[in-house]
């Protein structure tokens, strides 16, 4: 199995990157996130001039923030620098829009923009749809070396929804999971692999990232200590989020422990209140998957921390990746949030166990 880390991007996220490398990390994905974070080229670009052997992937890129062509360039241009090392993560968008007020890029749009990038990688003369109208374009100066097109662009796609896994089967990208825990993430898979099979994939190709969050405990410690309600507590929030979206911004409902009900419920009627009028968003999504904001707090405890994250001592986290390892899954990447850039060397541990 390999190993990664995801990070809210930051224009100094080489100095992390450096060091997951040190620790035998095998990959870094960097958020695209722009109302939140840093942006992840710039970031990537720092990287790839830092590191020599760490894969580099946007984790994930979202389709709407950049038009196909500049995100085509954008890769070639990484390329260069970091030869044979740059991944092409994509998806339809969760905190990148909703912090806009937005819902998720339709999957049709996805899949063209994937196309299209993919064939000017290639070389190829596309039509495209640039500014409502269909153009053909071409990266027209590759020969000067100022970009880089050689190699494969490896594709991943976070694909939690059946008709997202279809696609990402029907062109044979990388799958992305949120990994949850074992139990759904290996159901999750079971899913994907006939999903996978029905549309004519080799069984041993299928290529799965295990994206999971939380903290390794230290003996004795609690899921609600400072500690960990730094590094577990934002992943727990992001379902209370997207609660109060469900809400108030009319997306899809989702499902939640029943024993939480009370605590989602009063986050969602403390969210009722957020402002301007409209835009109850911008309160909602401030902090999103970085930090825990000080209203949040209130409907935080450790067992949610415990039940929708992965958080536990180092013995146990052990087994869980093993559990994820034997079931099939290529990857699985552990997110390092801001300020707790130490939580890496916990992670490596956890790594090193595999090496």
């Amino acid at each position: 199995m390999k190993f990664g880390i995801a990070i809210p991007t930051d224009a100094e996220s080489w100095r992390l990157v450096r060091r997951a490398e040190e620790l035998g990390f095998d990959h870094a994905w960097f958020y695209d996130t722009q109302m939140l974070s840093a942006d992840p080229f710039v970031a990537m670009a720092a990287c790839a001039m830092k590191t020599t052997r760490i894969r580099l992937g946007t984790g994930v890129l979202i389709p709407s923030n950049r038009i196909a062509a500049v995100a085509a360039n954008a890769f070639a241009s990484l390329n260069k620098l970091a030869p044979g090392r740059i991944d092409f993560g994509v998806g339809t968008g969760f905190t990148g829009r909703r912090a806009m007020g937005l819902g998720a890029v339709k999957l049709a749009d996805m899949e063209e923009y994937i196309r299209v990038v993919q064939a000017l990688w290639r070389g190829e003369t596309v039509e495209s749809v640039v500014e409502g109208k269909p153009r053909l374009i071409r990266l027209l100066n590759p020969d000067l070396g100022l970009i880089n097109t050689n190699g494969e662009l490896p594709v991943s796609i976070a694909a939690s929804g059946p008709k997202a896994r279809a696609l990402t089967a029907k062109i044979a990208a990388g799958w992305i999971d949120g990994a949850p825990g074992v139990a759904q993430s290996t159901a999750a898979l079971a899913s994907m692999r006939e999903t996978w099979a029905a549309a004519g994939q080799a069984p041993e190709s299928l290529n799965a990232i295990a994206w999971a969050g939380g903290c390794v405990l230290r003996p004795g410690e609690p899921a609600d200590s400072p500690r960990a309600i730094a590094q577990a507590g934002p992943r727990t929030m992001t379902l209370l989020h997207r609660a109060a979206d469900a809400v108030l911004g009319g997306y899809p409902p989702i499902n939640l422990p029943a024993e939480f009900a009370d605590k989602v419920s009063g986050y969602v009627e403390m969210a009722r209140n957020y402002g301007p009028q409209g835009a109850h968003y911008l309160d909602n999504h401030r902090g999103h998957l970085m930090f825990v904001r000080p209203d949040e707090r209130p409907f935080l405890t450790g067992e949610m921390i415990r039940r929708m994250t992965w958080t536990a001592e180092e013995a146990e986290l052990t087994e869980r990746v093993a559990a994820l390892e034997a079931a099939g899954f290529t990857q699985i990447v552990f997110s390092i949030l801001p300020g707790q850039e130490q939580a890496v060397e916990d992670w490596g541990r956890i790594r090193g166990a595999f090496a």
